[in-house]
């Protein structure tokens, strides 16, 4: 039996092994700033004034409630996400490298709009985004001064490996991705119809327009078998994502009925937000109803799968997921629903969602490829 001491020493050596969340979600926030800020990139020029002079301007007669709080509460997250990352790099002074890094993201932000006619800057937009920081990274102080921030680190040592944080960040990022729109439920990462048509659009009255693969059979409508594939892997591969870097079989376990628990819910908002409250649960059909109950059971057999094993399932979940959804066509009818989202009131949210629900699936493919080129990863343990 190991001492008491060695356990306690092995566990102290997993919470230093672990790698932060904190600084690449601080990267996708900024990210995430800058779109908001800048869109809709375009009609960029040189209005003739200088483009700091919203820094003297008058400040504004006219203000709302909802402005100031988008502005504080847009910047507080990355204040906090800041401080958290100064503190585990040893960083002297975090609070205020977290305050500084906010107050100049938003004085870039501001200054940049000095370039987009369709954006107005604004002196108190510096001062409220730099204010939110501030409140951000005061809060993360408040909760490392307690120790929380060192006992969620000491929790995360003990349901993940030291080197989950790419996983991890992913699965934070798939229910978002879950809110834009899908031909099929669960059915992330159907661009080829889109790619194929945007490409001929870029290659038109050029002479590469002939270089492009001539299709010889038109894309057919998923049958219901495929379709039921499609959302079984679609539910499967963030539950095998997460036992890529879960150790243990009872967190496997609870991991696994909370990926599923929350992808039906994104799923229902997303059909809310798309066709109405009334129509939240109108996807969740008797083919989509299987595909989850069998996305339960094959969660369940593959519980005590090594994580390199889950790594190498997730690989070929994706690849058939991916393969079966880009055999098949948009209808009509979602192509209406993508065209009412792309024009609505919340575009710049929905904007990255589209793209979220794109992307993801392929970064998650990247992901375990590279995972799978490095080095053995251990097996799982009992509770």
């Amino acid at each position: 039996m190991t001492p008491p001491s060695s356990q306690a020493a092995k566990r102290r050596e997993d919470v230093r092994g672990v790698k932060t969340l904190s600084w690449p979600l601080a990267l996708a926030l900024m990210c995430l700033i800058a779109y908001a800020s800048l869109y809709p990139f375009t009609d960029w020029r040189n209005q003739g004034i200088s483009p700091l002079r919203f820094l003297t301007a008058p400040l504004p007669k006219y203000w709302t409630g909802f402005d100031v709080g988008v502005n504080l509460l847009g910047y507080a997250p990355l204040g906090f996400l800041l401080v958290l990352s100064a503190y585990s790099r040893r960083v002297p002074w975090p609070v205020s490298v977290a305050v500084l890094g906010a107050g100049l993201l938003s004085l870039s932000m501001e200054t940049l709009q000095s370039y987009l006619p369709s954006r107005v800057p604004s002196n108190v937009d510096l001062i409220l985004n730099t204010l939110g920081g501030w409140l951000g990274a005061c809060c993360a102080w408040a909760l490392e001064r307690v120790g929380l921030v060192e006992r969620w680190r000491q929790v995360r040592a003990r349901w993940v490996a030291p080197d989950a944080r790419g996983a991890l960040v992913l699965l934070l990022f798939w229910p978002p991705a879950l809110l834009f729109p899908a031909a099929v439920p669960m059915g992330l990462g159907q661009v080829f119809e889109r790619l194929e048509s945007a490409l001929a659009d870029a290659l038109a009255d050029t002479p590469f327009l002939e270089w492009m693969p001539v299709r010889e059979v038109e894309l057919q409508p998923l049958v219901p078998m495929a379709e039921l594939i499609c959302v079984t892997l679609g539910a499967l591969i963030p539950c095998l994502l997460g036992y890529c870097v879960i150790r243990k079989l009872g967190s496997r376990a609870a991991f696994a009925a909370a990926a599923i628990a929350v992808g039906i819910a994104a799923s229902a908002l997303s059909a809310a937000l798309s066709y109405g409250p009334q129509h939240a649960w109108a996807w969740l059909d008797l083919p989509v109803q299987v595909g989850l109950g069998l996305t339960a059971l094959l969660a369940l057999l593959l519980l005590a799968v090594p994580q390199r094993a889950a790594a190498a399932l997730t690989l070929l979940a994706l690849a058939t997921h991916l393969g079966l959804l880009n055999q098949a066509p948009a209808d009509p009818y979602f192509a209406q629903t993508l065209q009412i989202w792309e024009q609505g009131r919340f575009i710049h949210f929905y904007g990255l969602v589209q793209w979220l629900g794109w992307l993801w699936p392929y970064a998650a493919l990247l992901y375990v490829l590279v995972r799978l080129s490095g080095r053995e990863h251990a097996g799982v343990t009992e509770t």
